[in-house]
């Protein structure tokens, strides 16, 4: 299957997407990914995730205002729904997921 464009996966998806803006350098980046899993897990799929590296894709992450990473926007439709500039904690994961839930 080819590669899609994440602008178009961000624009034309039906189902709520969580783009994950990130760099493979970033510390709390790879820390949250277990945070991000856990969450993505007890929202049961309802939820698609998309990794987007800020250093592969300068001009999304220019486009959205990314200033700082991790970072977090919740799109429907290409709408954004949600948005999070910091990692939370282990514990707030579920409260995090709830949050997403809410919106979608």
């Amino acid at each position: 299957m080819p590669k899609r464009n994440p602008k178009d996966l961000i624009s034309q998806s039906l189902e709520a997407v969580l783009v994950d803006f990130y760099a493979d350098w970033c510390g709390p980046c790879q820390t949250m990914n277990p945070v991000l899993e856990e969450a993505l897990a007890e929202l049961g799929g309802k939820i698609k995730l998309l990794k987007l590296n800020v250093d592969k894709h300068p001009q999304l992450s220019q486009q959205f205002a990314i200033r700082s990473i991790p970072h977090y926007i919740l799109f429907k439709r290409g709408k954004i729904l949600w948005r999070k500039a910091e990692s939370w904690p282990n514990g707030n994961s579920c409260s995090s997921s709830r949050e997403m839930v809410s919106f979608c």
